[in-house]
C-alpha cells in the first residue's frame, strides 16, 4: 500500500469513528413513549391471524382464549394512519444515516420474551427505546448500520413481552458488472450432400436417405450407398420414435453457448438407423439406456432450429 493510500484509509477510519460515536449517542434515547395499541386485545384480530398462519391450536378459539404469542407486536402497529406516540429521536437517527449515504433500509430479525399471556379485552400499551447502534458493517447488500429498537409492551399495565427489532440502514453496494450476452449456438454446415436433411428441418421433419438401387436407409446423409456404391437414392420420413441406444452427459469443458451438464444421445430410431441429438423432458440424470423418446424440434434462435428427443419416462 502506497503513503497515500495508506493516509487515505486512515482518513476514512477516523471519518466512520467520528460519525459512529456521533450515532451512538441515540443509545437509549427512547423511540416511543406511552403508546398505546389502536385497538384492545380481540377475537377477530386473532381469528384472522390463525386463519392466515394455519395455526389451529384451541387455545386461541372459544370463552376462555389467549392471543398467539407471536402476535405480540401486531397489537402495537400503527396501521397505514401510524403512531402518534413515536419521540423524534428514531426520525433524527434515520435522517443523520440518510445524510451519510444509507438510504436503504431492511429489516433483518426480531427477537421476542413472552411474560404473559394476552387475552381478549387486554389494553396494550407500550414504551420503546433506542437500543443500539452497529459500528459501520459491510454487507452483501452494501455498507451500513444496523439499528435496534427494544419495545417493552404492558397488558392492562402488566409486563407482557418485549420486542427486539433490527433494521440494517445501508448504502446500497453497486451493482455488479452484467454478464456478456450468451454467445449464440454454434451452427451446422450446410453442403450439397446434406441441404436437403436441413430442408426437412425447416418443415419439421426428420429425413432419412434411402438407396433406390437397394433401399438401404442410412444417416447420416452420404453422397452414395455404404452397402452397394449406389449414387441414387430418395428419402422417407421418420416416424419420429426411437429408444436410447447410448448417451453421455455432458459436464465439461463447458461452451459458453450451452448450460452443462446435459445429455446426448445416440437414439435409435423406428426405421433401424441410428441419430444424435440432446434428450429433452427428463433430467439428465434421468436418461438411460432403452428410454422411450419422441422427436420433436427446438427453435434456438430466429434463425436456427434443430431437431431433438423428448424422453418419455415410463
Amino acid at each position: 500500500m502506497t503513503a497515500d493510500a495508506a493516509a487515505g484509509s486512515a482518513e476514512r477510519d477516523d471519518r466512520d469513528d467520528r460519525f459512529h460515536h456521533l450515532i451512538k449517542t441515540f443509545e437509549g434515547r427512547p423511540a416511543a413513549t406511552a403508546g398505546r395499541a389502536k385497538d384492545a386485545v380481540n377475537e377477530p384480530m386473532i381469528r384472522h391471524w390463525c386463519e392466515a398462519m394455519g395455526d389451529t391450536n384451541p387455545a386461541y378459539a372459544g370463552p376462555d382464549s389467549i392471543a398467539p404469542p407471536t402476535m405480540l407486536q401486531a397489537w402495537t402497529m400503527g396501521g397505514l394512519s401510524g403512531h402518534t406516540d413515536r419521540s423524534s429521536a428514531y426520525d433524527e437517527l434515520l435522517a443523520l444515516l440518510d445524510s451519510a449515504g444509507c438510504t436503504s433500509v431492511v429489516a433483518t430479525d426480531c427477537e421476542q420474551e413472552y411474560l404473559r399471556p394476552l387475552r381478549p379485552g387486554d389494553t396494550v400499551t407500550f414504551d420503546a427505546v433506542i437500543e443500539s447502534v452497529s459500528p459501520r458493517k459491510t454487507t452483501r447488500l452494501g455498507t451500513g448500520h444496523f439499528v435496534t429498537t427494544r419495545m417493552d409492551v404492558h397488558a392492562n399495565g402488566e409486563p407482557a413481552g418485549t420486542h427486539r427489532f433490527r433494521i440494517l440502514k445501508y448504502a446500497p453496494a453497486a451493482a455488479p458488472p452484467q454478464a456478456p450476452p450468451k454467445p449464440p449456438r454454434p451452427r451446422p454446415v450446410i453442403n450439397r450432400d446434406n441441404q436437403g436433411f436441413w430442408d426437412g428441418v425447416r418443415e419439421h421433419k426428420l429425413l432419412i436417405q434411402r438407396c433406390t438401387a437397394c433401399a438401404t436407409l442410412r444417416f447420416p446423409w452420404l453422397p452414395g450407398c455404404n452397402a452397394c456404391a449406389s449414387p441414387a437414392w430418395d428419402t422417407v420420413e421418420a416416424a419420429g420414435t426411437g429408444t436410447v441406444f447410448s448417451y453421455v452427459v455432458m459436464h465439461h469443458p463447458p461452451f459458453p453457448a450451452f448450460d452443462p451438464p446435459y445429455a446426448v444421445a445416440l437414439v435409435e430410431l423406428a426405421e433401424g438407423v441410428r441419430v444424435i441429438g440432446n434428450i429433452t423432458g427428463v433430467p439428465y440424470d434421468k436418461v438411460r439406456i432403452g428410454l422411450p423418446v419422441r422427436l420433436e424440434f427446438l427453435r434456438v434462435d430466429d434463425t436456427l432450429e434443430l431437431p431433438v428427443f423428448r424422453g418419455e419416462a415410463g
